[in-house]
């Protein structure tokens, strides 16, 4: 448990006695695919890492209709800004793959903050990045087509370590998860990527894609 606890960002430059304490109030979660970890309107007792797997942050409209507000990946955490509001879960959370997950226990993360002023600090800068991020977000889905969204979002995906050229990417999740996190239904996403193949910028065969010329797709954005 220690080793996982210093995966998490801002628990890296606590002490041992420290992280120590952390684990005894915290909690292994293993979740399969599809399954909920909470439901919107669940008290909140923590925050969450994930350590391995993805999971889903959603709302449901009464029709059923679902609008993915956010993915997380491995090594991010959620749920730490909520915690401090003692309100209730405002979304919904489902592993879109097998998950493992660790749960911190809500008294521990208070008696840090009391009684270390650079852990708060760290938390604080973890909650605005991760907010700044949410705002890039609105901005995207509120000032840029829909042809715009979907090249941004692949060409997020292209690794820091891929050469200029052609490169392959793997989507990270379904492309109906994908739709929704883009703002955009099933039928656009699918109608956006014909219209790139047909193009010659992009080839797709399900969850692989390849990117014929990642800067001649950047400029497509127009």
């Amino acid at each position: 448990m220690p080793t996982l606890l210093r995966r998490v960002s801002f628990f890296s430059e606590l002490s041992d006695d420290d992280i120590d304490r952390v684990a005894r109030y915290t909690r292994e979660r293993q979740l399969e695919k599809g399954e909920v970890l909470f439901q919107r309107g669940d008290p909140v007792h923590g925050f969450y890492f994930v350590v391995s797997g993805q999971m889903k942050l959603a709302v449901s409209s009464a029709q059923g209709n679902e609008k993915v507000v956010e993915i997380i990946s491995p090594m991010h955490s959620f749920g730490e800004a909520v915690m401090f509001l003692n309100r209730s879960y405002p979304v919904f959370a489902e592993a879109l793959v097998a998950t493992h997950l660790l749960h911190v226990g809500q008294a521990v993360v208070s008696d840090l903050i009391d009684q270390d002023p650079g852990f708060a600090r760290k938390l604080l800068a973890g909650m605005a990045i991760r907010l700044h991020g949410m705002i890039q977000d609105v901005e995207t889905y509120s000032l840029r087509s829909s042809m715009q969204r979907v090249i941004g979002y692949l060409l997020q995906q292209v690794s820091d370590e891929e050469s200029p050229g052609a490169c392959d990417i793997e989507l990270p999740t379904s492309k109906q998860v994908i739709a929704s996190r883009l703002n955009l239904t099933p039928e656009t996403l699918s109608r956006i990527f014909h219209d790139l193949a047909d193009a010659g910028l992009i080839t797709v065969h399900g969850k692989h894609i390849s990117l014929h010329d990642p800067s001649r797709l950047a400029r497509h954005q127009g």
